[in-house]
């Protein structure tokens, strides 16, 4: 595996960096000297990132892509070669009632949140393996614990992510490769500006798990304890309290 001090000079993907968990990742890789290629919508936003990461010492490359459009991940994978840390961070939370939902705002959500993630890993995962290091993070939640009314796929798509990782943990340890899911909580962010904890927060306890053993962590004593106790509870309890959690905290 391959932790953050063990990053200088050697090439970090970050998607979703243009702002919140993704940007602040970015940057802290930065301070370890990575050489860090950022990934997301925003150009501008994207070099705004870039240039953090310099000033903090690592060496930066922005690609303005959209991985909602399915030839993207195959794409990015061909542009940047060999990575040695990939971190899957970009994802969006459409909220709401599921029958209220737009399908194409659901489908986009999937794309990026499953698909691209799914695929991206797929294309990089081979190489680290076959090299005998590398790392991957995977931005799950703390809602892959909690089945919410009102935010169906989203908490769907991160449980998704979650068990995923944790099986390609259990089929990479044995490879000098490192896969971690990640479960933040509530994160103060533009997507969450009701959060409680901050991106920089996230961020270290990402890539400080990057020398832990387990498949996953989640970020904050209270997510964690929140997080699992309703993971344990039968489904009839769960359900509603997961969706009053989320109206609480989420």
């Amino acid at each position: 595996m391959t932790t953050a001090p063990q990053m200088r000079g050697r090439t970090a993907l970050v998607t979703g960096a243009s702002g919140g968990i993704g940007r602040a990742i970015a940057v802290e890789l930065g301070g370890y000297g990575a050489d860090v290629v950022l990934v997301g919508r925003d150009e501008n936003a994207l070099t705004e990132a870039a240039a953090e990461v310099q000033a903090r010492g690592g060496t930066a490359r922005t690609i303005a892509l959209d991985l909602t459009d399915a030839a993207a991940p195959a794409k990015l994978a061909e542009q940047v070669g060999e990575v040695e840390l990939l971190v899957n961070n970009a994802g969006v939370a459409p909220g709401g009632p599921f029958v209220e939902s737009d399908p194409a705002e659901l489908q986009a959500m999937v794309a990026l949140n499953i698909s691209a993630l799914t695929e991206l890993t797929g294309l990089l995962l081979p190489g680290m393996v076959a090299r005998g290091r590398g790392s991957v993070i995977n931005l799950a939640s703390v809602a892959a614990y909690v089945p919410a009314p009102g935010m169906a796929a989203y908490t769907a798509s991160k449980a998704y992510v979650l068990t995923l990782s944790r099986i390609l943990w259990a089929e990479t340890r044995g490879h000098g490769v490192r896969v971690v899911a990640v479960n933040p909580g509530a994160t103060l962010t533009a997507m969450n500006p009701r959060g409680t904890r901050t991106a920089e927060q996230v961020a270290r306890r990402a890539l400080g798990a990057l020398a832990g053993s387990g498949p996953e962590v989640t970020e904050g004593r209270l997510n964690a304890v929140l997080g699992h106790l309703v993971d344990q509870l039968p489904a009839r309890v769960a359900v509603p309290l997961g969706g009053w959690l989320m109206a609480r905290f989420g």
